[in-house]
This record gives structure tokens, C-alpha cells and sequence, in this order.
């Protein structure tokens, strides 16, 4: 049997289409259920940190405090550091690291953060153990994940229907769970986690530029991103059928009455004292 990190991969990549969304990503917009938790002297573990964005802003919110940001793939560290360097951050530092098996000591951790990332690992319920041991007790777990399932949007362009179920074929094929927003709360309590809050929140896409942003994106991930690549070597869909599905984004995108919610299912996992 192959190891559980070998057995997901990250479906999206880091193509340019992809760090469009993740460098919009902000403590506000993507943690805020955490950051009444917050104390300026806590020492936080950024898990799958992608470019940073997330994690300078919880260094700006611990100043005498630190915060650690990892992520699997090395290349993306760069620019993390380079996030971190243009705020003028000195309490940041970077590492590569597999969620599955950190190399932190026990009770290393104020708070371990991880935003939209056990939806594309491949054993969440170790994951959350590796995310436990490294918490200090009387510190914090604190988890968000989309929930493909649940998106929802208006109107029915003919085409987003047939990207939803494309993306969920190509991420479980990858050994991820799309769908992971819902069940976060279970694999939580499979790890062994208690005192768990759970919760959900969204993101919004309705205005014009709001609308352009989202779709363009999309559509451009449909066809350029790693995504694409492993759909059509998957054998999940062809290339006429990829331009279909970002056309219907870009379709989507010019609609004036156009709205789209995207859901995360969030837990915050307080560690016994």
C-alpha cells in the first residue's frame, strides 16, 4: 500500500490562474472565525500556505509572537517569503512540509491553521492527528474547506453543471474529497479531536467586477492550470470539451443577474489543557 501522502495530489497546481485566487485571500475574507481566538504573543503553524497572504496577515496579528508557514511544494515558498519581506514581516519563517508527518516536536503551537487543504490530501483524519500532536494544549486546531457540492449560482448557464461534476471526477481521482467543507467536523471527531466548534461561511461573487474576476479565472484554470492537464490525461474530458466548460464561465461572467456562493465548512478544535 502506498504511503497516505502518496495517495493525493494538488489538483489545481500553482498556474497563474490558480495564484489569481489564492493571493486575493486574506485573514479577513478566509479565517475570520478564527481571529477572536488570536493573542499577539501566540506562535502559529500555517499549514499549506500556498503565497502567503494568510500567513503575513496572522503575523501582523501576533507582532510578539511567530508564525510558521509550510507548504508540500517548494516552489510556491518563494514567493511566500517574498509576501512576507514586501510588509516588512520579521516574525515569519518557511518550510516545506507534508501535513500527514510535520517534523515539529509535540505541543510545538499556539494555533495550527489550515485553509483549503484536507480537500486535497490523502488521509484528512491523520492529517488533523499530525495537526493535534503539534498543538501546545489549550491551543487552537482551526481548519476551513470549500465544499464543492454546495456551490451554488444564478443563472443556470448550460456548462457549470458539467464543470462541478468534471472538477469532483478529476479531484477524487487525485485521492482528494472535493466535498471536504461538510465533513470536517467527522474527521475531526475520527482524529480524536474534542471541544470542536463547527461553523460555515462564504464567498460571494455578484458584482461586475466581482463576476469578471471569478469566471476569468476559472475559465482561464479550465483550460492552462494543472487542473486541465490531469483532465484530459485522466481521461476525464477532451480539449473541446474543456473550451465548452470555460466558455460557460466566461458566459456566466457576462451575465448581469449573475451570483455565485461558494461554501466552507470551518471547525475550531480547542486542545485539552
Amino acid at each position: 500500500m502506498p504511503k497516505a501522502q502518496e495517495t493525493a495530489v494538488y489538483t489545481h497546481g500553482h498556474h497563474e490562474s490558480v495564484l489569481r485566487s489564492h493571493l486575493w485571500r486574506t485573514a479577513e475574507n478566509s479565517a475570520a472565525y478564527l481571529l477572536g481566538s488570536l493573542k499577539p504573543h501566540m506562535r502559529i503553524l500555517d499549514i499549506g500556505c500556498g503565497p502567503g497572504t494568510i500567513t503575513a496577515d496572522l503575523a501582523e496579528r501576533v507582532p510578539d509572537g511567530r508564525v510558521t508557514g509550510v507548504d508540500h511544494a517548494p516552489g510556491i515558498l518563494e514567493q511566500a517569503r517574498a509576501t512576507a519581506a514586501g510588509r516588512g514581516l520579521t516574525n515569519v519563517d518557511f518550510a516545506v512540509a507534508d501535513v500527514h508527518a510535520l517534523d515539529f516536536p509535540d505541543d510545538s503551537f499556539c494555533v495550527v491553521h489550515a485553509h483549503q487543504v484536507l480537500q486535497h490530501v490523502g488521509d484528512p483524519v491523520q492529517a488533523l492527528r499530525e495537526m493535534h500532536r503539534v498543538t501546545k494544549p489549550g491551543g487552537y486546531i482551526a481548519v476551513r474547506d470549500a465544499d464543492y457540492a454546495a456551490m451554488t449560482w444564478y443563472p443556470e448557464v448550460p456548462g457549470l453543471d458539467d464543470w462541478l461534476d468534471l472538477y469532483e471526477r478529476v479531484a477524487r481521482a487525485n485521492g482528494g474529497e472535493p466535498d471536504a467543507g461538510r465533513r470536517l467536523k467527522s474527521w475531526a471527531l475520527a482524529a480524536g479531536l474534542a471541544d470542536i466548534t463547527a461553523t460555515s461561511s462564504n464567498w460571494t461573487f455578484a458584482t461586475p467586477e466581482e463576476r469578471s474576476w471569478w469566471s476569468g479565472l476559472w475559465a482561464d484554470r479550465t483550460l492552462a492550470s494543472a487542473y486541465a492537464d490531469r483532465a484530459t490525461r485522466g481521461g476525464h474530458a477532451t480539449g473541446d470539451e474543456l473550451r465548452a466548460v470555460s466558455e460557460a464561465w466566461r458566459a456566466w461572467g457576462r451575465s448581469e443577474d449573475g451570483w455565485f456562493a461558494v461554501l466552507h465548512g470551518e471547525i475550531l478544535c480547542r486542545k485539552e489543557p
